[in-house]
C-alpha cells in the first residue's frame, strides 16, 4: 500500500512547487500570492516504481488574516494523516519566527518529519546551517525549479518510513463501504459481520474513522473496513470530518472490493457519482449496493427501472454488478457475498499470452480501427502486466493513432472474452519499433 507523505510550511516557500515536481504536472496552482494554497490538495505520484500519495496544505501562518485558521487547521489534519512529513522553509530568506512556530507544531506529531531547505539552487548556501537548529536532522537542500536534490530527498523518505497498513493473510478479501453520510454505511456493515461493531444513528456524518472488523464466511476470510460519509467539498466544515474523508480515500487505497453503497429513498444523487469515481480511479474492483431497499413501494418493474437510472449515471462504472438490500431488514444480503467473491476473483485473474493475442486480434480483424492522428493503430503484441486490476500490455506501432472509443471497444472485447464483470481493466501502450 502507499505511503502518504505530507508537505507543509509557511507561505510562499514553495510547497505547491514542489508538489507539482514530485507529481509531474502542475495540479496545485503556484504564485508569488502568500497564502494561495487554501486547502488540501491530494495526488498520487511514484518514485522508482513505489506509489505514495502525496498532499500540499496552505501556508501555515500565526496571523490573524483571513481563511489563516483554516488553512493551520488543514495543515494539522494533513500532519496527522501522513505517514511522513515534508517541512519546506526558503534557503534564500533563512530561518523565521514562523519556521521556528511551525517547527513546534511538528515536534507534537510522532512522524519523520524531513527539512526541505527550496531556492537553493546551486545545491548549498550559508543560510543552509541555519535549519539545523530545527531539530530534524540533516536538512534537505533542493531546487524546485530545476529538480535538484528531489531524488536523495525521496530516497530518505523511503528508506526511514514504514507503511502504516495493517497486515491480512493474501487470502484474505478486503472490501471497503464507502458512500454519502447516512445511506446506512454502518448499519449494512453491522448486517454483514452480524454484530454491533460500528456506530448506527439517524445522524448524518456519525462515523468518523475507518473502521477494519476481519470476519469469516463459508470458510472464506474478509476483512470489512466501514468509512466516514463523504459530503461535498462544499459541505465539509468540521476538522474531524475533512479528516474522516482522508481515511476513507486510504480505507479505498486498501481494499480489494469497494461496495458503493446508494440510498434506494433518495435515488442517485452527484454525490453518489463522485464517489464511486474515486474507486474507479484507484483501480479497485466495486459493486454498487442499492441500500434502504424495503422503504420504496414497488410493483414488478421497479428493479429494472432502477437499474436503468443507474446504469445511465455511473456509464464509467459499467462493469459493475447492483445489488439491492436492506441493511436493516437483513434482507438479501447473501447476493452482496455472492458478487463480491465473483468480482475479486475476476479481480485477481491472469491470463495466458497466446490467448490474449487471439482475443486481440480477433477484435481488430471483426471492427478494424479507424484512421486517427494520421495514423491507423495496430497491435503487434499483448501480455499481461499485473493483475489486481487485470492490465495488459500493448506494443502498438504508435498510441497516439488509438481513439478513446476504439480502446474502449477493446476493454469491452476483454470483459467479454474472459467475463470480467466488477473489475476495471487497464491497457498500458507501448510504441514497437
Amino acid at each position: 500500500m502507499a505511503l502518504t507523505i505530507a508537505i507543509v510550511g509557511r507561505p510562499n516557500v514553495g510547497k505547491s512547487s514542489l508538489f507539482n515536481r514530485l507529481i509531474g504536472e502542475r495540479k496545485s496552482i503556484t504564485d508569488d500570492t502568500p497564502g494561495l494554497t487554501r486547502d488540501r490538495i491530494i495526488a498520487k505520484a511514484t518514485w522508482l516504481n513505489q506509489p505514495y500519495q502525496l498532499i500540499d496544505t496552505g501556508g501555515i501562518d500565526f496571523d490573524d488574516a483571513p481563511f489563516l485558521h483554516e488553512i493551520r487547521m488543514q495543515a494539522e489534519i494533513a500532519m496527522d494523516e501522513s505517514d511522513a512529513i515534508l517541512f519546506v522553509v526558503d534557503g534564500r530568506t533563512g530561518l523565521t519566527d514562523v519556521d521556528m512556530e511551525i517547527a513546534k507544531l511538528l515536534y507534537r506529531v510522532k512522524k519523520n518529519v524531513y527539512c526541505v531547505v527550496n531556492k537553493l539552487d546551486s545545491g548549498t548556501s550559508d543560510t543552509l546551517y541555519e535549519f539545523y537548529s530545527l531539530g530534524f536532522g540533516d536538512p534537505y537542500p533542493v531546487s524546485t525549479i530545476h529538480g535538484l536534490g528531489v531524488g536523495n530527498l525521496l530516497e530518505a523518505v523511503f528508506e526511514n518510513t514504514e507503511e502504516t497498513f495493517p497486515e491480512y493473510d493474501p487470502s484474505t478479501i478486503k472490501m471497503s463501504v464507502i458512500g454519502r453520510p447516512n445511506v446506512g454505511k454502518s448499519s449494512l456493515t453491522n448486517a454483514i459481520i452480524g454484530q454491533n461493531r460500528v456506530i448506527v444513528s439517524e445522524i448524518a456524518g456519525t462515523t468518523r474513522d475507518a473502521v477494519d472488523t476481519p470476519f469469516t464466511r463459508d470458510d472464506k476470510n474478509y476483512v470489512i473496513i466501514d468509512t466516514a460519509g463523504m459530503r461535498k467539498r462544499g459541505k465539509v466544515y468540521e476538522a474531524s470530518e475533512k479528516y474522516s474523508v482522508l481515511r476513507a480515500l486510504k480505507a479505498i487505497e486498501q481494499s480489494d472490493v469497494c461496495l458503493i453503497v446508494i440510498d434506494a429513498s433518495e435515488g442517485i444523487l452527484e454525490q453518489d457519482k463522485k464517489i464511486a469515481g474515486y474507486a474507479h480511479d484507484a483501480g479497485r474492483a466495486s459493486i454498487i449496493v442499492v441500500n434502504k431497499w424495503d422503504l420504496l413501494e414497488k410493483d414488478s418493474m421497479t428493479m429494472a427501472r432502477f437499474v436503468e437510472k443507474i446504469e445511465d449515471a455511473f456509464q464509467f462504472l459499467s462493469y459493475a454488478p447492483i445489488v439491492f438490500v436492506s441493511a436493516k431488514e437483513k434482507t438479501r444480503l447473501h447476493t452482496i457475498f455472492e458478487e463480491v467473491n465473483e468480482v475479486y476473483e475476476n479481480y485477481q485473474k491472469s491470463f495466458k499470452t497466446s490467448i490474449l493475442n487471439d482475443v486481440f486480434n480477433d477484435a481488430l480483424t471483426f471492427n478494424p480501427p479507424k484512421r486517427f492522428n494520421n495514423g491507423t493503430f495496430t497491435i503487434k503484441y499483448v501480455t499481461q502486466a499485473s493483475t489486481k486490476p487485470p492490465t495488459f500490455l500493448c506494443f502498438c506501432n504508435d498510441p497516439h493513432f488509438l481513439h478513446f472509443s476504439y480502446e474502449r471497444y477493446l476493454k469491452n472485447r476483454l470483459r467479454e472474452a474472459f467475463a470480467l464483470k466488477g473489475t476495471p481493466v487497464h491497457l498500458i501502450l507501448r510504441e514497437k519499433e
